[in-house]
């Protein structure tokens, strides 16, 4: 029994192997960190550049059970020779590119794993080619799905994701026939048309998530039962296999936001100023582009809105950020630094988040109760997203058309004062509110990480007696 028992915890060699995107790796990383913290050890695999990055925030004490493996970045036709390797770093018309170097990682990654004494290998969506290579070399495989698990019930299983290879993009913008219960969760017509600009014509999205669904042991994916239910329960029913939630990985502590103690000073100082639940905090990621006329509106609607604000942008070189920045000076801080976000949304003053409706920021948003103006960018699941946010009467999403994207200031205005400001707003604002006890309770999501830990340990044991 004693021997059994040790069994059941023995310490696991895992390997990871995320997509070359930012939004991909720190979810990765934060699995990755908890498997470590409980005694297994970890190869994260990428290239170069992206490693040297993310190991500026491992925890020093988990460094000697996280391997970085660095494997060589190939060069591709069409990819710029100045080493970018993250699709952060890149126009959203070159990463199918980037997802042809990502599959020309297939053969050192093998060469990897055949030398290497790994259990179980965790992996994204993009490399289809992985499930035979994990069979044929007795690797235990999972797929990891860092998107909400209403997006991916959306897509379907492997059939229905292989017949949209062939079918018109228009088809995703309707309620797909295998949800059974309501929803209004599809795309937009223009943000179809930003999608479609980042897949690789020659092996689609589709494709790439069809045969790593088919080819895994089973699907982790970041949500949880208390969010979720209904999308959890389908995916088994459509993939015909386990589904198993890890949470929604909160970021603890600050993860590194100690390092930028300045910035955080004068922001404090900025927002202590402020009477509670006033300031409108604006974020849209660092891989959002807009056009000189969306810039233009989206700050006219910001300053029409009359609130307190910290708008975080990319640059400040855009002349209408310039002439912006001097016409709500006082009443609103442009930021152009690293933000914080996570201590910015936790300030009493913050009243609500206009996001781009990234996951990963939509859960830190959430953990806060702040409330949630949506405005999606035009690819990955982010459409998907704000609408499920919309039916859960968290957030409001700001009117756009649906063929070109377009808005205008008025919408934008609003759209802010409706959810922060108005008494029709009241019932999303007591909603995000509520939201703190799922998305903010560490212990409840740390529970589904660590369940995740012992269906590891324990089906390695299995499936290698198999």
């Amino acid at each position: 029994m004693d021997e059994m028992k040790k069994k059941e915890h023995q310490k696991l060699h895992i390997a990871v192997f995320p997509w070359l995107a930012f939004g991909h790796f720190l979810p990765f990383l934060h699995l990755s960190n908890h498997l470590a913290q409980l005694g297994h050890r970890i190869s994260f695999i990428s290239t170069p550049k992206n490693l040297r990055r993310l190991s500026e925030i491992i925890s020093p004490d988990l460094s000697a059970r996280i391997a970085m493996v660095a494997l060589p970045f190939p060069s591709v036709n069409g990819l710029p020779l100045d080493s970018a390797e993250s699709t952060s770093e890149l126009p959203s018309y070159l990463v199918p590119f980037l997802k042809r170097a990502y599959d020309k990682l297939q053969f050192p990654l093998t060469e990897f794993l055949q030398n290497s004494d790994v259990n179980w290998l965790i992996n994204d969506f993009a490399p289809h080619w992985l499930p035979p290579i994990a069979i044929r070399l007795g690797i235990n495989s999972v797929f990891f799905n860092i998107l909400s698990a209403s997006s991916l019930a959306f897509m379907g299983s492997p059939e229905d994701l292989l017949r949209r290879c062939q079918q018109p993009v228009e088809d995703l913008t309707v309620v797909p026939r295998w949800i059974p219960f309501p929803s209004k969760v599809a795309f937009r017509q223009y943000e179809v048309m930003g999608i479609h600009d980042q897949m690789d014509p020659e092996v689609s999205d589709f494709f790439r998530l069809a045969k790593v669904v088919e080819g895994c042991r089973f699907v982790a994916t970041r949500s949880c039962a208390e969010l979720e239910a209904d999308s959890l329960s389908l995916l088994q029913n459509l993939y015909q296999k386990p589904v198993i939630p890890v949470g929604l990985l909160p970021a603890g502590g600050n993860d590194g936001e100690t390092l930028k103690d300045e910035s955080w000073d004068s922001l404090r100082q900025w927002l202590d100023e402020k009477t509670q639940n006033s300031v409108l905090y604006i974020a849209l990621g660092t891989e959002l582009t807009l056009s000189q006329d969306q810039m233009n509106e989206l700050a006219s609607g910001i300053d029409k809105s009359g609130l307190p604000f910290v708008w975080v942008v990319k640059t400040r070189d855009d002349p209408i950020i310039t002439g912006f920045e001097a016409r709500v000076s006082g009443r609103g801080l442009v930021w152009d630094n690293w933000a914080p976000q996570k201590r910015i949304l936790a300030h009493p003053s913050v009243g609500g988040f206009l996001t781009h409706c990234g996951w990963s920021s939509v859960i830190e948003a959430l953990g806060f109760g702040r409330v949630l103006i949506l405005f999606p960018g035009a690819s990955s699941d982010l459409g998907l997203v704000a609408r499920m946010l919309a039916d859960k009467r968290v957030g409001l999403e700001v009117l756009r058309d649906d063929q070109d994207g377009s808005f205008t200031a008025n919408s934008v205005s609003e759209s802010i004062r409706r959810v922060i400001v108005k008494e029709e707003g009241e019932e999303l604002r007591k909603n995000a509110w509520a939201m703190k006890e799922i998305f903010g309770n560490v212990k409840l999501q740390t529970k589904y990480l660590d369940e995740f830990a012992r269906i590891l340990e324990n089906d390695s044991m299995v499936i290698k007696s198999v």
